[in-house]
């Protein structure tokens, strides 16, 4: 995430015809995430079938602001640098599950635990476009 992320969900409904597509579908993608569930970067460019990890988190760090980007990680499971403590508070509030951290870990944080958090996007078919 950066300077330039949108604040809130009002933000990005003013600058939506601004987004590029990919964008927005990458944003569409991240709302859709379950709370307590995620899905890495390229798990969203899979689903997306265009574009690659690196692409997912540009547009992540440009845009990702006005969306639950805590939900978007990486594929090692480790918490998003820089953003840690704050992604650590909403893992835990939505029931996230998260691996104990090992003394070697810097910080000591947890990782994520990807097999029992990871979303494949198959909820969509039911109840969700």
């Amino acid at each position: 995430m950066s300077e330039q992320s949108l604040p809130d969900d009002d933000a990005r409904a003013q600058y939506a015809d601004a987004l590029p597509e990919y964008a927005e579908r990458v944003l569409e993608v991240t709302e859709l995430i379950p709370p307590g569930r995620v899905m890495t970067y390229g798990d969203i460019a899979e689903y997306l079938e265009e574009g690659g990890p690196r692409q997912v988190g540009r547009v992540m760090s440009l845009y990702g602001g006005a969306v639950p980007w805590w939900r978007v990680v990486r594929a090692d499971g480790a918490l998003l640098p820089g953003h840690e403590l704050e992604a650590l508070d909403r893992y835990r509030e939505e029931g996230t599950p998260l691996k104990g951290a090992s003394r070697a870990a810097e910080g000591h944080l947890p990782r994520l635990d990807l097999k029992r958090a990871r979303w494949d996007g198959g909820e969509r078919a039911q109840g969700h476009t």
